[in-house]
């Protein structure tokens, strides 16, 4: 069963599957933790008592420090994910918090299965009360601390691909403009009304592509609306180009475009396609772009009634 579109719906998309992979550790952790402890007799009952307590501690622990915590995200004002931590005060207030509230609920739904009281045990042996509450919070540290460093590390990849997207950003642009402005020379001595509307069209997508551009770097996300912008100012200009010859189908539902996605994710593939799919055709073709929501995985589909492989080969003779 997937947690992600279910329990977990109530928290942003891109943090379920982070979400997910912590509990299924803290559920193997949890597990092992409870058996050790069994098999060192080192609390009483049976083991059907020290997994309700363990894994009663433990989920409450965690739901309070990790979903729980992404859910307040905008009281800490922690607004980029799929972390959603802002390491400060009101963070680690809330670590503190989030220890003492999980480790009582779930020492009380430990005492209301085994017939007993937790507290109990402060006044019979206070060394063992304290030991368990010290492991309970050191566990906790210690997860915390671990996704935290994952965290930064994640964190380093994705601005590392970033600049890398920058640098693609910087070389698809140049060519896409190149190919335009020879297509505009050819239009200019033929079709002069088409040559003006096409060159305000280049200069409508290039005021957006830069401006988008600007708002990325600002740390602003990018999303599929935004990608679908920049996709219809591009299509726009290639429509002047080709005519009723390039047909556009835009399958997307409005629900899907705040889904965030990586910069220049579809018009390299809407390019090439165009390129070597539907131009090499004399009735031209349709290109056709979806998505849908699997799960909680954002699925684009890009396919073309085009030329196929067989132009792509022909235009491309070192290509295997």
């Amino acid at each position: 069963m997937n947690l992600s579109p279910t329990l977990l719906r109530w928290l942003p998309a891109d943090s379920r599957p982070g979400v997910r992979r912590r509990l299924l550790l803290v559920l193997v952790v949890t597990l092992v933790v409870a058996l050790a402890l069994w098999l060192n007799r080192s609390s009483g009952g049976g083991l059907d008592i020290q997994l309700v307590y363990s894994f009663a501690i433990s989920l409450g622990i965690w739901f309070c420090s990790d979903p729980l915590r992404i859910a307040l995200r905008h009281w800490y004002g922690a607004f980029e994910g799929p972390h959603y931590w802002r390491n400060g005060p009101l963070t680690w207030l809330h670590m503190v918090l989030s220890f003492l509230v999980g480790y009582v609920v779930g020492a009380l739904i430990g005492d209301a299965y085994a017939g007993h009281s937790t507290w109990e045990l402060l006044v019979i042996s206070p060394m063992r009360f304290w030991g368990f509450g010290a492991s309970a919070l050191l566990l906790t540290l210690g997860f915390n601390l671990y996704f935290l460093q994952r965290g930064k590390a994640e964190a380093l990849e994705k601005q590392a691909t970033e600049a890398q997207l920058q640098v693609l950003r910087a070389q698809l642009d140049p060519h896409m403009l190149f190919n335009s402005l020879a297509n505009l020379r050819a239009l200019i001595e033929q079709r002069p009304e088409q040559a003006t509307e096409m060159l305000d069209r280049l200069v409508a997508y290039l005021r957006a592509t830069l401006g988008a551009s600007r708002a990325d770097g600002q740390g602003h996300p990018h999303t599929l609306g935004d990608e679908l912008e920049r996709l219809h100012d591009y299509l726009a200009l290639m429509a002047v180009r080709m005519g009723p010859r390039l047909q556009v189908q835009l399958d997307v539902p409005d629900d899907l475009r705040s889904q965030p996605v990586l910069p220049l994710l579809l018009q390299p593939l809407v390019e090439n396609a165009i390129r070597h799919g539907l131009e090499p055709q004399i009735g031209g073709g349709t290109l056709t772009v979806q998505a849908r929501l699997e799960g909680d995985r954002l699925v684009l589909t890009l396919s073309d009634t085009g030329a196929g492989g067989a132009a792509f080969r022909e235009a491309n003779p070192d290509t295997r």
